[in-house]
């Protein structure tokens, strides 16, 4: 064989063996490849399988609401006197919203307005003798729609005479109308009622404790707990080991009860009422109107005795928590802690709610929930009571109501909302059977506050309207509505107000009562 083909024959070899080997390479790479894309299939499909398990496993919800309570009378938010240590917990481990607020400062409107997202003018429950319409959605009834184990144990209070079993709950506890601190009349899922002796406040707390076990037993559904306090709403009556808890503690008329110079002329008028600070106290004082230096006593007695009340809430809250927390369910559920509307303690010579006044629509509100919320967290954007539907309903993995008025603050909450509102409007209703305040339209923004009382025939306003600079003045001390320059800055903040009412109103005129005046008469004892 020539030697230039034993070359070619060499170099064929070469080539084929570099050829195989190379090929041997590749199988050998491809084959790697396989095995990687095979075990993050595997993986991407593990990571689903537990992102839909997470998302399965939805959080329980403990809704706590109390009645009347201002957004300061906790230790958390500043009271000096005032120590609430299981709520300054719940704080400690999830978020306090300090300004928190809601939307109609009255106990029926707010309560409606809390579980369908709802101004008071839209779902119709503008007193506190409106039951919520059956037919309107609640965030209860579409969590109960979708699997959910559902309880509401406590102080209802939409329609005075009404306890029977409401939509959305699949367990109902309450009583007609305002219910007693001791030995009140429950009825039980439109059972038969029944005198349950002992402290309210413990009574229900017992009950959903005992609903919550009876959950952990004969249900593995997520479930929705609503627990409704009657304290610290009046008349006061503190647990008997709470009684004489501040008997040594100085409760002084607020400096602004007797300022009152530059208000409009219905808050003087207020003085000698029901709601006024010189009028009876919520029985507290039996001889009035009284301006003598020892009426101050009366309304001491008062203000401690409402402070009383809340250390029993305290209480429970701590409970619900421990419980909770002993089962493994604590870290899993929701936990909201709030009030219904905020209450007026002397300021501006009043002793009642219903005002645009920021002691009267500033409530508190506190909530724990560790997969969304970092421990310690405080949340100083406004909050409405119309949040809670959607926030609630998003939180849960749950479809949104069909019609809200309110914001999910998930977002907030979890990674801040630049998109968050700057203002909001607030509205109350002139009422007969409580002729006590005038119509109000407000709006706050993150400074201002600006309060008008129309009179409800569309006339101009026959008050005086209030101007307040919150950044400077938070105690609302001073009212520059007559101050000079001021005048642009009405009229900006009045026109933002009717944009803000107009768009809630969704082009319907903003109807009202007639303003009747201011009346000396007390209201009927049945519904006090």
């Amino acid at each position: 064989m020539p030697i230039f083909h034993k070359k070619l024959n060499l170099e064929s070899k070469k080539v084929f063996l570099a050829y195989t080997r190379n090929l041997t390479i590749f199988i050998q790479m491809f084959q790697l490849r396989i095995c990687y894309f095979l075990r993050v299939c595997i993986l991407f499909h593990g990571l689903l399988q537990m992102a839909s398990m997470i998302q399965a496993k939805r959080p329980n919800v403990v809704f706590i609401l109390t009645d009347d309570q201002r957004a300061d009378a906790l230790s958390c938010m500043g009271h000096p006197h005032l120590k609430t240590p299981h709520i300054d917990r719940l704080a400690d481990e999830g978020a306090l919203f300090k300004n928190h607020f809601c939307t109609t400062s009255l106990c029926s409107p707010s309560r409606a307005s809390i579980l369908g997202g709802l101004y008071a003018h839209t779902h119709g429950v503008v007193n506190n003798f409106t039951d919520y319409p059956q037919d309107l959605p609640t965030f209860p009834r579409q969590l109960q729609a979708e699997g959910y184990s559902t309880a509401y144990i406590g102080k209802w209070h939409m329609g005075e005479d009404d306890d029977s079993k409401r939509p959305g709950f699949d367990h109902f506890v309450t009583h007609r109308g305002q219910g007693k601190y001791f030995d009140t009349e429950f009825r039980a899922n439109n059972g038969k009622r029944k005198v349950v002796p002992g402290y309210y406040t413990t009574v229900v707390t017992d009950m959903a404790i005992e609903w919550m076990e009876k959950q952990a037993t004969d249900s593995d559904k997520p479930f929705l707990l609503m627990l409704g306090h009657k304290a610290p709403h009046s008349f006061y009556f503190p647990e008997p080991k709470y009684e004489n808890s501040f008997d040594d503690v100085r409760a002084p008329y607020p400096a602004t009860a007797f300022s009152l110079d530059d208000k409009p002329i219905w808050i003087k008028q207020r003085l000698n009422t029901w709601h006024g600070i010189y009028g009876p106290l919520f029985d507290w004082r039996k001889k009035f109107p009284d301006r003598s230096a020892e009426a101050m006593l009366d309304f001491e007695r008062m203000v401690r005795a409402y402070w009383g009340t809340i250390l029993s809430v305290d209480d429970s809250v701590g409970r619900i928590h421990d419980y909770l927390k002993s089962v493994g369910k604590l870290d899993d559920t929701l936990f909201i802690f709030t009030s219904d509307n905020g209450l007026l303690e002397g300021e501006h010579g009043m002793v009642d709610k219903r005002t645009g006044h920021e002691p009267s629509l500033r409530i508190p509100l506190v909530v724990r929930y560790p997969n969304l919320i970092n421990p310690g967290k405080v949340i100083n954007a406004q909050t409405l009571t119309l949040d809670f539907a959607s926030s609630i309903l998003e939180i849960c993995s749950a479809s949104p109501l069909p019609r809200t008025q309110g914001k999910s603050w998930k977002k907030l909450v979890s990674s801040g909302d630049r998109n968050w509102r700057t203002s909001w409007y607030y509205e109350y209703n002139y009422e007969k059977q409580f002729p006590y305040t005038p119509n109000v339209r407000a709006l706050r923004t993150d400074r201002w506050k600006y309060i008008r009382y129309p009179h409800g025939d569309g006339s101009p306003d026959r008050h005086m309207a209030e101007l307040y600079d919150l950044e400077n003045d938070p105690g609302e001390t001073t009212n520059l509505i007559a101050k000079q320059g001021k005048e642009k800055l009405i009229a900006r903040l009045s026109k933002e107000l009717d944009r803000l009412i107009a768009q809630a109103h969704e082009g319907k005129p903003d109807l009202m009562p007639m303003d009747e005046g201011i009346k000396g008469e007390l209201p009927d004892e049945k519904i006090r």
